[in-house]
């Protein structure tokens, strides 16, 4: 995928006045600027699980997935660690019901676990304009706000310092039998954060929690990309 596909993606959206991207579309958009994304497939049909299945494999995360739905968990549009094509074809059929009323599909998506969770995003300041946020991530985020900041545009050298200023950095490095993380990539995508940033002028906030770290690569596994 290329970068002409993601702006192909922000156009159609804000053609339709649309104010968010589905969180398949948002991955699109960062998988096309080379960030490490989840494997994943969009299914609308019910005869359609089985194929995607074969092509992911389990076990697998079945997601609700809608533009207009930001937070799925409170909505019941999430089913996780689903381990045989029973488990799948219910949790389509629990997901697709509750998916009524709203445009969207399924979303069929590789189970990825790992320990360690970070989050990183972009917001747009009326004064520094677009900043790039690094920070722990998963349900620690609200909790803890441990989170460095940096204007666009990031040289690898800010990438690196915003990783060392956060209070939980040791969680990046090897710790209790887990090997660091891959510092090189994960400051890859804060440089291509604000990159977006300053080539796309209607991208107001890009929210990625959780990255998840497996092994020692980072994985993309939500995101949110609001436009203005």
């Amino acid at each position: 995928m290329n970068k002409n596909s993601a702006a192909k993606i922000i156009e159609n959206a804000l053609r339709e006045n649309r104010h968010t991207l589905s969180e398949y579309e948002a991955k699109q958009v960062l998988s096309s600027y080379d960030f490490p994304v989840v494997r994943e497939i969009l299914v609308e049909h019910r005869d359609e699980v089985p194929e995607a299945v074969k092509q992911i494999g389990y076990p697998l995360v079945v997601k609700g997935c809608s533009y207009e739905i930001a937070h799925k968990t409170e909505k019941g549009l999430i089913r996780t660690d689903i381990r045989n094509d029973l488990e799948a074809l219910q949790a389509f059929d629990e997901i697709s019901k509750k998916l009524k009323g709203y445009q969207g599909a399924v979303l069929l998506q590789e189970m990825v676990q790992g320990r360690r969770e970070l989050v990183m995003g972009l917001t747009r300041d009326d004064q520094f304009g677009p900043c790039v946020m690094f920070g722990l991530g998963g349900i620690f985020t609200e909790v803890l706000k441990d989170v460095s900041f940096r204007r666009a545009p990031l040289k690898e050298s800010d990438a690196m310092e915003m990783m060392r200023e956060i209070k939980g950095n040791k969680i990046i490095g090897a710790l209790r039998g887990m090997e660091a993380a891959d510092i090189k990539t994960l400051a890859g995508m804060l440089i291509e954060l604000g990159r977006i940033g300053l080539e796309f002028d209607r991208v107001q906030e890009i929210d990625i929690n959780p990255v998840i770290i497996l092994q020692s690569k980072p994985v993309v596994v939500d995101a949110l990309i609001v436009l203005g």
